[in-house]
């Protein structure tokens, strides 16, 4: 048995150094065993890696739209119409990280074109602005807000702008290039830079074609920690506006363009192109999928949605900002489904977050401490029983859970002195190593029978799943299947009184 363990660490360290890097071309002639062994060897960049250890971020929709009440402004409103009165940037970071947002991602320039900070490609922005005499800078406000309350930020730059003359010519690409790097130089570290791909017409009706290669060269050479989402190789969007991930999220999922990355495989460890295929059907990269694609890519979901109806400001919209367990619930159906929420905070025209949404925030962020807290399986004396298949690791001080052997079940089987309620499970696979679950079960012990209560597929980083309140003193969680060996590190169960009132996903949201 020693030998095998021996070998089995062999080959598990094997394939953690060979398969360094976020993406693997896959043959025609590939077996069953080659292409879950190759799917199970993508592993995210470091910078994947740590964008989705902050679970939660923010969007901070504000601009010219926050004055005119519109969405899309068309680029011909006056600057002079901006002018917050009582623009508090430390309380916007305040209320974020007190309701346990990581990282804050401003729209510096929306659609409409106009720039929250002085640029020197237009003047349509806030230099035209009564806004401080047209000396304000929005984003370095937040810059230093964010520095001073130890929060991360991002730059929403908006590749369609509705005022620029230049828009549908070459020239416009070096105008907003110029702009990508007057705010990655001027304002301290960048964490992410969210593109969307809206591609309208500019003020001569003429469509851009964006020169998205060079938008990316400009990121990695100014800011290399910093991913580059939605419309960027780093990040994708999880094709919905409304919080709720899919039941089956994979990080790892099929590309057919890796012959356009230009560098051969091997000599590098990441993407520098937008994958290419369909990120948004149901079904993005179970084995019947990856099994049609040319290539794999570590391409994680960000799963976003406003707080309000809208994603800029609107008076009216007071009295539909989401409530603390709507936020809950879209919590569980977007970091509990292996997705990083980027959640939007509207600020009102005095440039602050309204009352209203910081009540809600603060105890969403209570409703989860309160949740999570405690977790049910430790609080009594739990005993975790030997399994001869199990084996723990250890990596960077975590503790990771794994079989001695392939295609082995993965059980922990835990009992407790006391019963207790339970009717959430929340499971974590050690995603530095890739993602490998498909399938799991939590069961508890009745009559000396096993009862499942609960499964589920994809874990990936993080995996919450609800169901009808039980009480038992003895569980088991099976990891039924997997790609090559599972790798764990996060298991739990809690309660939470409110669970049949959640909505759940469905479609209708």
């Amino acid at each position: 048995m020693k030998k095998i363990a021996s070998l089995c660490a062999f080959a598990l360290l094997f394939l953690n150094s060979v398969y360094a890097q976020n993406y693997i071309k896959l043959n025609p002639s590939d077996t069953e065993g080659e292409l879950v062994r190759k799917a199970a060897s993508v592993k995210p960049t470091t910078r994947q890696l740590n964008w989705q250890k902050l679970e939660i971020t923010g969007f901070v929709h504000f601009g010219i739209n926050t004055f005119t009440g519109k969405e899309w402004g068309d680029g011909t409103e006056s600057p002079t119409l901006f002018n917050p009165t009582k623009l508090d940037t430390d309380q916007w970071v305040r209320i974020a990280k007190e309701s346990g947002i990581k990282l804050l991602i401003l729209t510096a320039k929306h659609h409409d074109g106009f720039c929250l900070w002085p640029t020197n490609t237009t003047d349509y922005s806030i230099k035209k602005s009564p806004y401080k005499n047209g000396q304000g800078d929005i984003l370095k406000e937040l810059a230093e807000s964010c520095k001073k309350y130890d929060m991360k930020i991002g730059v929403y730059l908006s590749p369609w702008d509705r005022n620029a003359k230049s828009y549908g010519s070459e020239k416009y690409n070096e105008m907003f290039r110029n702009q990508l790097k007057e705010v990655l130089t001027n304002y301290g570290k960048i964490d992410e830079v969210w593109f969307d791909g809206a591609n309208g017409e500019g003020p001569n009706g003429k469509k851009q074609e964006y020169d998205w290669a060079s938008y990316y060269s400009v990121i990695r050479e100014l800011q290399p920690e910093a991913v580059i989402a939605v419309m960027g190789p780093d990040v994708r969007w999880v094709g919905t506006e409304t919080g709720y991930g899919r039941d089956t999220e994979w990080s790892v999922v099929p590309t057919n363009n890796l012959d356009k990355n230009k560098i051969a495989e091997g000599s590098q460890q990441q993407m520098n192109i937008k994958p290419a295929g369909d990120m948004r059907r149901k079904d993005v990269g179970s084995r019947d999928v990856i099994r049609k694609a040319e290539g794999l890519v570590w391409y994680p979901a960000e799963t976003d949605v406003s707080i309000r109806p809208g994603w800029f400001y609107h008076e009216n919209q007071n009295s539909k900002v989401k409530s603390p367990e709507k936020l809950l619930d879209i919590y569980f159906n977007s970091v509990g489904k292996n997705g990083v929420l980027l959640l939007n905070i509207p600020p009102t025209r005095e440039g602050l977050f309204h009352a209203i949404d910081e009540n809600n925030l603060i105890e969403w962020k209570e409703l989860r401490d309160s949740i999570f807290g405690t977790n049910l399986l430790f609080q009594n004396g739990d005993k975790l029983k030997k399994d001869n298949n199990r084996i723990q690791k250890k990596d960077d001080g975590e503790k990771i859970w794994t079989t001695i052997q392939e295609n082995q079940q993965l059980v922990f089987e835990y009992s407790s002195k006391k019963p207790f309620k339970t009717n959430i499970i929340q499971l974590g696979e050690y995603i530095k190593w890739g993602q490998r679950v498909e399938k799991f079960e939590l069961q508890i012990l009745n009559d000396n029978k096993w009862t499942t209560v609960a499964t589920g597929t994809t874990v990936g980083y993080k995996r919450i799943v609800t169901f009808p309140e039980v009480t038992t003193n003895h569980v088991r969680i099976v990891i039924k299947q997997s790609r090559v060996q599972p790798y764990i590190d996060k298991i739990g169960l809690y309660h939470y009184e409110g669970v049949d009132r959640l909505e759940g996903n469905t479609e209708k949201k």
